[in-house]
Order: C-alpha cells, then structure tokens, then sequence
C-alpha cells in the first residue's frame, strides 16, 4: 500500500469541511466524515482506482478522482506517484472544481 501525502491545499479543505460539517450537521456527522481514510486506503492501495481527468495542464497530468466513503459528493482528487499517492484537493462536488483545480479554460 502506497503512502497518502496530503497537499497543503487539501489540509485546509479537510478542516474547512470539518468546520462546516460541525456547524451546519453535527459533530457526529463531522466526525464520521473525519474516517475519510478508508477513502484514502482505498486510492493507496488501487492507486488507479479513481476517474481520470482531463486535463492540459502539465502539473496535474495523471490526476483522478473519487468519493469520500459515504459523503459521495466530496471528491478527493490525487496523482499517483512512484512511492505515494498526492492527494491535491478534497472538494464538495457542487463547488466549480475545474476552476479551483485550475483545469478550466
């Protein structure tokens, strides 16, 4: 199993979902989203597992996506590589990901 290496982007949005969750569901719902690295294990352990996006630009060449376990409309975007698995971003589906990932032209 691959090692999961967390961006300092996707830090952030992990604490900014948790904060949310906490707020605006509960804290037992924040905290069931805080297991989210079954997700991880799962893309560490089938690194290409995830969908892959299209993409042109060069820095993000190979990078996929899949649902955090039981909060499908969290998407954890990755790039595989020799050794470990980068997570990028952790993003709520409805947010305009192609922007914030800069993938948008």
């Amino acid at each position: 199993m691959l090692r999961v290496v967390r961006s300092q982007a996707a830090r952030v949005d992990l604490i900014e979902h948790y904060l949310y969750l906490t707020e605006e569901a509960s804290q037992a719902v924040a905290e069931r989203f805080w297991q989210l690295e079954v997700s991880f294990a799962q893309i560490a352990d089938q690194p290409h597992l995830g969908v892959l996006v299209q993409t042109t630009a060069p820095e993000l060449q190979g990078v996929r996506k899949w649902s955090v376990a039981d909060f499908e409309r969290f998407l954890i975007f990755y790039l595989p590589r020799p050794g470990d698995i980068l997570v990028v971003r952790v993003l709520h589906s409805s947010r305009d990901w192609w922007h914030l990932l800069g993938l948008a032209e």
